[in-house]
């Protein structure tokens, strides 16, 4: 129903692949990772998604964001993460003649993605409030750092640190310091949180026929996801610790271990019956009859000691061999694997997006789930800077050439290799 009622306003582009959301049009003012995580989310769902970039600024500034090796112009890896799937018009909002561009867009869109700090989108006339006056069925997501009420930016590292995450991770021990996550996961935390707003007022559109304001800063994502380690301290009154792998309430669960020949491994046994097994297998079965290990809130009582005694049984074994055993008899372990060994598998290769089969990778899906309304189709390329700028103009407000010129010699706008 939502399909149907999106492509009778015509919202659809040839370019889009189809899915569930073909018809939507949702305008992404926004960058990095977080609000851009959203777009892509959106875009791989049949949503027209257009990207608006600071004309001044070169656009995104993860197009500047470059690894060794990295050579695709302004689209780099990191920019590719996120930004698969959309149109991008780089325009100049400082002005009055950019910002009212953005508000027509924004007239034509039924999302609007913002991540601008508190208070600039208000001076740029591009807040909820001006944008919903003008079209009331539209749904406006906002992602802050802190909050509304608060002016601050957020970044993922600093929160990481603020909301605790740095604080557990790492090291144990007078030796261990504070580690950053290397993944910038509250930026994706936020993005989740923010899709499950926007889909959610999708619905209630439909129902009530009118828009929403729907807002999640990075750091009550942040919060909401300290799962157990919150609870521990808010409930048990536990402040979480650095432990490395190891899970605070299970042993030995995350903890990581060395074969024969240096190559790690993880064990994430649950269960009293699991670790039983572990033991028959690596040939100590007498630990799980011993008093100090036969629970588990034993053998999380004695960690320190049991760790050394699997670590010792693990590294006069083969790596592949020990996992074998483990996996006919259901204990559950892996190996720790690096990036080339993730994507020799095929749940990971089913998430690359590539230029042909068996050609250049180009990015990877946000859409990880399946479902008889996942779409299959192959989102388009990371667009370059400014590459759709003409096409939006005239498809979307419908300006003539001589309007779209205009606008190029008033540097509003910007279109690379666009000759009238």
């Amino acid at each position: 129903m939502l399909t149907q009622r999106f492509l009778r306003r015509g919202f659809a582009t040839a370019a889009q692949p189809a899915g569930p959301l073909a018809g939507l049009r949702v305008l992404e003012l926004a960058s990095v990772l977080a609000g851009p995580s959203v777009g892509q989310f959106l875009a791989e769902l049949g949503a027209d998604v257009l990207k608006v970039e600071n004309r001044k600024t070169r656009g995104d500034v993860t197009r500047t964001w470059k690894l060794k090796g990295d050579t695709g112009g302004d689209i780099t890896a990191y920019f590719s993460c996120c930004n698969l799937g959309k149109r991008s018009i780089a325009l100049d909002a400082s002005g009055k003649q950019g910002q009212d561009l953005c508000r027509r867009l924004a007239a034509a869109s039924d999302v609007v993605i913002a991540s601008y700090k508190p208070g600039d989108a208000e001076k740029l006339g591009l807040d909820a409030a001006q944008l919903r006056t003008e079209n009331p069925r539209l749904v406006y997501a906002q992602i802050t750092g802190y909050g509304l009420d608060d002016p601050r930016v957020g970044y993922d590292a600093l929160i990481q640190a603020e909301a605790g995450f740095t604080f557990m991770n790492g090291t144990p021990g007078e030796a261990g310091r504070p580690t950053k996550m290397p993944v910038a996961l509250v930026d994706l935390l936020a993005a989740h949180q923010l899709k499950e707003a926007i889909l959610l007022a999708l619905l209630r559109r439909e129902k009530a026929g009118e828009g929403s304001h729907v807002h999640v800063s990075l750091m009550s994502a942040a919060v909401a996801s300290l799962a157990n380690q919150a609870t521990g301290y808010l409930v048990a009154g536990a402040v979480p610790q650095r432990m490395g792998s190891d899970h605070p309430s299970i042993c030995p669960y995350g903890t990581d271990f060395l074969d024969k020949d240096g190559q790690p491994l993880v064990l994430a046994v649950g269960s009293d019956s699991q670790f039983r097994t572990l033991c028959e297998i690596l040939e100590c079965a007498e630990l799980a009859d011993d008093p100090r290990y036969a629970k588990n809130v034993d053998r999380v009582a004695h960690r320190k000691e049991l760790v050394e005694l699997l670590a010792a049984k693990i590294a006069v074994r083969s790596r592949d061999e020990v996992l074998k055993q483990l996996k006919l008899r259901k204990v559950p372990a892996g190996a720790i694997a690096d990036m080339p060994t993730v994507f020799t598998t095929p749940q990971a290769e089913a998430l690359v997006v590539r230029e042909a089969p068996e050609g250049k990778a180009l990015g990877l899906r946000q859409v990880a789930w399946l479902g008889d309304d996942a779409t299959s189709a192959k989102p388009s390329n990371p667009p370059g800077f400014g590459q759709h700028t003409v096409e939006i103009l005239t498809d979307v407000l419908k300006l003539n050439t001589s309007e779209i010129k205009q606008l190029v010699d008033d540097k509003v706008v910007e279109a690379p290799g666009w000759q009238e």
